[in-house]
Parts: structure tokens; C-alpha cells; sequence
């Protein structure tokens, strides 16, 4: 079904705020649910978009915004099996199958900007250690083609190659718009490269990125100016992820410099901003009340879009009540690419299988039935 089919049928008794459309900079969003980036695994080994991924994405364009999956900014920060990249003028172009093939179902689609720093595991980069704000190693094991292995010591990054790290997002953005995205989505949460930045954890630098707040939202700051430099604020937004551990980094003073880093961003004019949080009473055994995106929202001129695995209710109370202006959902999405539809008619959703999370193929990626 036609995502501007679903717009025209909602009955009145449909959750109304959710169903309000979004002005997010340049693009007008006709409803607040959107699609979370959600990593699924479904490229090929040369980091290239598949066909399967054009119908996955265009199967959900009744969300008010997708948000892709991390894409690579460059060979040097992509380290996840069948991950994808838009730094080569073949992801470029295999990229535009996927947002043609959106646009007309109706949708629109932004790409989600990745480096993920120490994360990366050399047999992803010619044998090249990872780098980072440091000289840290992330805790666990690294996802590779032979399997899991021990992440590996992180060189710290120069500021000449700070430099060139920029220049890939400038390059990657510039990608993104010839690839015909409505926008990107700068990723500077869960632990990647800009958060390894952000955050006392795993930032020990004593230059102009480390130490005090101020510098270590400098990488931020300069990455989002760099990219709204290239393609407009308007067509730019960022992911944050403001409280809690996330592989193995974290900050002695979240809020002080969440606070510090929204209001940096705000002063950008980028067009929305993403506030990722752990689950209520889930892994880290958060509740609303420790939720930081309340004390952050006021600080913030754009757009706010929350993400903190939501159930539909939460979701409507939390715009309703100015906390955020649209939601962001993702495993919902997975097993529902007709999600909008089943709000606004109030259907059960279906369960996902989680062992297709991230495997290849269509199982469980393209063969999840939409329709009442």
C-alpha cells in the first residue's frame, strides 16, 4: 500500500499528534513516526547495497522519516560484516536504486553518517589498527568475517588526520545527495568515533579535543558544520545517545555535557536532532524519570526525535506533552513494514525473528507481511 494511502484512510480515532506532520528543515515529514537506522547486514562483502535492500526500505515508506541503516564514511571507520558504504561512485549508485525506489512509494529517507572509530577491527582496513580519540581499546569482541575476535589497541588520531576524517564526512554528505537522499544523519552516538570524542571514558587527549567539555565537543561541532558547510543545515541532522555506558564508553558528567553539546548544535541550526536512550526498565535499568531528553529539549531549536524503544501509548504521551517531536521506531519496523498503518488502525504488530536480525538475504528482512 501506497504510504500516501494510508494518510488518506486514518480513522479519527487515530492516535491524532502522532498522525500531525513535521517540518524537519527541508523536509516536510506527514506524519511523527518514523524508522530508527537499524544496522541489518544485508550488503555485500565490497560494503555495496543490494537490490533486496531498495525493496526493504520501500516497503516502509509510509514512516514519516527513514532513517537508514550506518552507512560508512570510509573504508577506515566501517568495521561490521556486510555493512555499507557511500564513499565509492558504485555505493553511490547502488545507493540511488534505494532511494528511487522509496521516493516512489511515496517516502522519504535519510542516510545515517558512520565512522566507528576503535570499533573497527584491521581485517576491515588492510591490516590498519583503528583509530580514536586515544589511545583506548573497546571492551568485548569485534564482529569480523571469521568470526568474533578481540577488539584491537586504537592509534590516536592526529590532528592533521582529525583533518582528513572531515573530509571524508564533507565528501560522504556531498555522496548523499547525488545518491539522491532528502538529507543525512550524522552519527555521533553509541559508543563510534564522535562519542569515543565526547565522552572522559575514553577522551584523555590534552590538546584542543581533550580535557574540558568545550574540546571535547570540538570534534562535534566540527564535523556538523563541515557537513552543513557542504549540503545545508536544513538537509542536516545528528544522533546523540546521552546517558549510559555504550561499548564501554561513558562520561563522569553526561548531562553537563549533553547539555553543553545540544546547545552547540542548536546554535548550528541543524534541522533535527536524535536523543537515543536505553529501554525503560531494560538492560540498564533506567527509568522515565532517568531519562535526560527532558532536561535537553528546551535547549534544542530544530526538531527533537526520541528514541528509547517506545511502545505506541509512551510515544503519544511524550510528543503530546513537548518532549519530543516525532519517535523514532526500530524493531517494530522490522516485522511490520506497514507500521504506520497498524497505529493508525490499532493491528497487533508481529513479532521479528531476532535470528535474522543480521543475516543475508530475504528471510526475515523482506518477508514479513504488510496488510490487515
Amino acid at each position: 500500500m501506497d504510504v500516501r494511502e494510508i494518510t488518506e484512510k486514518k480513522p479519527a480515532e487515530a492516535v491524532s499528534v502522532l498522525f500531525k506532520p513535521l517540518q524537519l528543515g527541508s523536509i516536510k515529514a506527514p506524519n511523527r513516526i518514523f524508522m530508527a537506522p537499524m544496522t541489518r547486514g544485508r550488503g555485500t562483502r565490497d560494503h555495496l547495497p543490494t537490490d533486496i535492500m531498495a525493496e526493504y526500505y520501500a516497503q516502509r515508506a509510509c514512516a514519516g522519516l527513514i532513517i537508514t541503516e550506518a552507512v560508512g564514511i570510509s573504508q577506515q571507520g566501517l568495521g561490521w560484516p556486510y555493512a555499507t558504504g557511500i564513499w565509492s561512485r558504485e555505493q553511490i549508485r547502488r545507493w540511488r536504486l534505494v532511494t528511487e525506489a522509496v521516493h516512489q512509494a511515496g517516502g522519504r529517507v535519510i542516510v545515517q553518517l558512520w565512522h566507528m572509530g576503535r570499533a573497527v577491527h584491521s581485517s576491515f582496513n588492510y591490516g590498519l589498527s583503528p583509530v580514536s580519540a586515544s589511545t583506548t581499546i573497546a571492551p568485548g569482541l569485534a564482529h569480523t568475517y571469521a568470526g568474533k575476535q578481540p577488539y584491537e589497541m586504537a592509534n590516536l588520531l592526529t590532528t592533521h588526520e582529525i583533518t582528513g576524517i572531515l573530509d571524508d564526512f564533507r565528501t560522504a554528505a556531498r555522496n548523499a545527495l547525488t545518491a539522491g537522499f532528502d538529507g543525512v544523519q550524522i552519527h555521533a552516538a553509541n559508543g563510534y568515533l564522535i562519542d569515543q570524542f565526547l565522552r572522559d571514558s575514553s577522551n584523555f587527549r590534552k590538546d584542543i579535543y581533550g580535557i574540558s567539555i568545550a574540546n571535547r565537543t570540538r570534534f562535534l561541532r566540527e564535523v556538523t558544520e563541515t557537513v552543513c558547510e557542504e549540503i545545508g543545515a536544513d538537509k542536516t541532522g545528528v544522533r546523540l545517545s546521552p546517558n549510559s555506558e555504550s561499548q564501554g564508553v561513558a562520561d563522569s558528567a553526561p548531562l553537563e555535557l549533553f547539555q553543553h553539546a545540544v546547545r552547540e548544535l542548536s546554535a548550528i541550526g541543524i534541522a533535527h536532532l536524535e536523543l537515543r536512550e536505553p529501554p525503560i526498565d531494560g538492560t540498564f535499568g533506567v527509568g522515565e524519570s532517568d531519562l535526560l531528553a527532558p532536561q535537553l529539549r528546551h535547549l534544542f531549536n530544530g526538531s527533537v526525535i526520541l528514541n528509547a524503544d517506545y511502545d505506541v501509548s509512551r510515544a503519544e504521551q511524550n510528543v503530546s506533552a513537548g518532549i519530543g517531536d516525532a519517535v523514532a521506531f526500530g524493531r517494530q519496523f522490522i516485522s511490520n513494514p506497514d507500521l504506520v498503518d497498524r497505529i493508525a488502525h490499532s493491528v497487533p504488530f508481529l513479532p521479528s525473528d531476532p535470528d535474522t536480525w543480521f543475516t543475508q538475504g530475504e528471510k526475515g528482512y523482506t518477508d514479513y507481511p504488510a496488510g490487515r
